[in-house]
């Protein structure tokens, strides 16, 4: 059992290290065909989520990203990102129809995911919470140490240190 401590505690570490870096630049289509810069969204907290139309832990995420959107309204962007062969523009658009989703949906054809990832493998979802300066400074990745993340209140506790105090309750 220490053992497995130690492990874990080892590559939490690893995966911290790696976190607080510049978030890589991109500009990206939605599935309209309407292109998002990163730094259009400067001076604004930043949920990057790298996502599948067909992952059913990324539909349940919806209602999670929903709730962080009404919160925070404007000072917070949601990015959701959609990569080939699973995804074209025609399903995500099927895909935010189908959930409601107001916030964007980008398509990648993979070169803007590897810069954030830096593997040929990403667990679905993957969430990166970028400050209002462009610096990454949270990195989540679906599973059983992150569940508050993804099905509780870690995210909104996450977005909450990133965002001035006497605004953090405020809706727009």
């Amino acid at each position: 059992m220490r053992t497995l401590a130690v492990i874990l505690l080892s590559a939490a570490a690893l995966l911290a290290a790696d976190t607080f870096r510049r978030a890589p630049g991109f500009a990206l289509p939605d599935y309209k065909g309407q292109i998002h810069d990163l730094a259009d969204y400067r001076g604004k907290v930043v949920v990057l989520e790298f996502m599948q139309s067909v992952c059913p832990h990324c539909a349940r995420f919806v209602d999670k990203l929903n709730e962080v959107q009404r919160k925070y309204g404007n000072r917070v962007q949601i990015l959701a990102v959609g990569n080939p062969p699973a995804d074209s523009p025609a399903t995500l658009g099927e895909y935010a129809a189908g959930h409601r989703i107001t916030y964007p949906i980008l398509f990648d054809c993979g070169q803007m995911a590897y810069s954030y990832v830096r593997t040929n493998k990403i667990d679905l979802p993957l969430v990166f919470v970028i400050d209002r300066g462009g610096m990454i400074r949270a990195q989540y990745g679906y599973g059983p140490l992150t569940q508050n993340i993804f099905e509780g209140n870690g995210l909104l506790e996450e977005i909450d240190r990133l965002l001035p105090a006497n605004r953090a309750s405020a809706a727009k």
